[in-house]
Parts: C-alpha cells; structure tokens; sequence
C-alpha cells in the first residue's frame, strides 16, 4: 500500500484516510473472526507506518489510539480459541502498535530536525563564505593599495625637490600603475575562485615574475629597513601557473617575512627569494630572519582567521595554500637550515608541458 501511495502522491488525502479505514476495519473483521492463536491485530502497524508518511503526529496518535482499541475490542469479541494465547497475542500487538507510533514519530522528528539542521546549515554556510570572500578581497588587496599610498607619498616627496626629481616620480607612478593592476587582477582572481572557477594557467617565466614582484615591494622593503636577496636560477623551464596567483602567494610570503623580522635587528632583516628546478616541478622559496615558527603557530599555520598579529586577518596563509593547490603544487614551511633562526617558505610550481602536449593534458590556457 505504501509503495502505491507514493506512485499517487496526488491522491487528497481525505482519500487516503479512508482506504486506511477500511483496512482498519478489515484488519478488526479478520482479527475478530478467527482463533485467538492468529494475531492478525499486528496489521495494524502497516496502518501506522502508512500515517506516519502521510499525516501530522496529532492524527497519527489518534490513529494509534483507535488502533489499540480495536484490538482490545477484538479480543474481547473473538468467539474462539486459548484464552492465554489470545491474551498473550493482543498484549504482543498492542506494544508492537504502540512501539511503531513511537518510533515512526521519532524517525518523522529526526528527518524534521535534519532537515533543519542542514537548511541552518546551508545558511551558515554561505554567510561564512561571503564573509571569507569579502575578508579575502579585503585582505589582498590591501596589499597592493598600501604600496600605492607609499608610492604616492614617495611620487610627492620627488615632485617637492628643488629641481623635482623627475626620474624618481615616474619610477613611482609606474608602481602605482602597476600595483593598480595588481589590485585590479587580485579582484578578479578571487572572484573565480569564489565561483570555483579553475586558475587561468599559462607558461611564463618564474625569475621574471619574481624580479618583478621584487620591484612592487621596493618601496615597502625600504621601509621596513628589510634587504631583499634574489637567488634566481638561470635557465629555468616555464612554469604552468597562473601568474597572478604565484605572484600573489609571493606577495603574502614577503609581507609575512617582512612582519616576522620587526623584532629583528636591522642590520639582520634580509628575505631571501631562490627558484630552483626539481624534476617535473619549479620550487620557489622565501626565507627570513625572524624568531622562527612556535609549535603552535605550525599546527594552526594555514587555517582561515588564526593569527598571531595583534590586528592581522589570519586569511594570507590560508590563501596562498588554495592558490598554490588550485594551480597544481603545494606549499609548506621548514625552519632554516643554517642555523640563524627563521622560517622558509616552500612552493611547488609545475613546469610547463610541451607546447604538444598542453591541449591533450585538458589545462586551461590564459
């Protein structure tokens, strides 16, 4: 009966409630008329679970209710049979009526609850992922905008010279410019990603996205106080990235180096950047000179909203892991080697497969 009430879920349900009743009184009829040794009053479960899909908890405990009586009814109407057998039968089906209300009801209040939960949930859900998305956007492009107001200030102070210092002020209009773009291409990268939209890969070269992200931070690096040290390999295959995003995880990197030396004295605040070939791979690394990574800071060291800067974001790690994962590598942190404390920063980059073999691989060309 079930499987065909839920072929016809049009059926008005007054509809229903009366084929239940006449199964009811069939189900009375047979359990009445035969010995006391059938206990045909157990039917009545199928009743209840019929109820259960179908009616309110209210009228699913009036139906067991009417249930329970007919039983006992029954009982007291059957002509024939052991008496014992037959008491013993209606007190097995009256608990077995009894046992499928209630846990029909519970399953009813457990799928209710579910539902809720995963409807709060969905909720959740996308209020977090707005927040983390506008945090993202507010987090990155802080970066490139705090380098246009430095810039911008560098720009007046060469334009205030007597004679202005014309070379210098366009040098840092190009910077403004460039980190405009960037702003502009952060944006727009985070938004793909927001929308799971797979990195625009291309082939570039790694040392020239390097050089250049070096001459972004220029103004912030003087700054600081920080030395920058490049360590370029020569003649590196192209890497298969999306530039933007490499670009970006190198950005958060050097200002999280640059953070991480503020107690450092200045004649030991330098950022070592190296790129290296390993097999397949290109390895990008950026080391500093601070007090190095606290067991803690490791365990939480790419989470979302964990930080030990007292008006830091937590987002920068945790971006640069699902950039660096969205384009293929992976990212992680190890303690210096030579001893002077600090931490490096490690990047797998993949290299760009031959000019063949890029449409048979399926990736995205930008």
């Amino acid at each position: 009966m079930t499987t065909a009430l839920r072929r016809f879920p049009h059926w008005p349900r007054a509809l229903i409630l009366a084929a239940m009743g006449v199964a009811m009184a069939a189900i009375f009829a047979l359990d009445t008329l035969t010995d006391y040794a059938v206990a045909a009053a157990v039917f009545h479960t199928a009743i209840i679970l019929v109820a259960v899909r179908w009616f309110s908890p209210r009228v699913v405990i009036g139906l067991t209710a009417l249930c329970i009586v007919l039983t006992l009814a029954s009982f007291a109407l059957t002509p024939a049979g052991a008496y014992r057998t037959g008491l013993i039968n209606m007190v097995i089906s009256i608990l077995a009526i009894a046992i499928t209300a209630y846990l029909g009801l519970k399953m009813v209040a457990a799928q209710n609850a579910a539902h809720e939960a995963r409807t709060q949930l969905m909720r959740i859900t996308q209020t977090t992922s707005l927040g983390q998305l506008t945090a993202s956007i507010a987090h990155e492009v802080n970066q490139p905008l705090a380098a246009i107001v430095t810039s911008g200030n560098a720009c007046q102070r060469w334009l205030a010279q007597e004679p202005p210092n014309l070379a210098k002020a366009g040098q840092a209009l190009e910077r403004i410019l460039g980190d405009a773009q960037r702003a502009s291409d952060v944006i727009a990268r985070i938004r793909s990603m927001a929308r799971g939209e797979a990195p625009s890969r291309q082939s570039f070269d790694l040392n020239d996205a390097v050089r250049e992200m070096a001459r972004l931070s220029d103004a912030e690096l003087d700054r600081r106080g920080v030395a920058l040290d490049l360590q370029l390999a020569p003649a590196l295959q192209p890497a298969w990235a999306d530039r933007v995003h490499i670009q970006q995880v190198l950005a958060n990197l050097l200002l999280n180096a640059m953070d991480a030396m503020q107690g450092t004295p200045a004649a030991q605040r330098r950022i070592t950047v190296t790129t290296q070939a390993l097999g397949q791979q290109l390895v990008l690394t950026v080391a500093d000179a601070g007090e190095g990574l606290s067991p803690l800071a490791r365990t939480h060291l790419f989470d979302a909203f964990w930080t030990t800067k007292p008006d830091g974001m937590g987002l920068g790690l945790n971006i640069c892991r699902h950039m660096a994962e969205a384009n293929g590598g992976r990212i992680w942190a190890t303690d210096r080697e030579d001893m002077r404390g600090g931490t490096v920063f490690h990047i797998t980059i993949a290299c760009a497969p031959a000019t063949g073999d890029r449409s048979s691989t399926g990736l995205r060309h930008g």
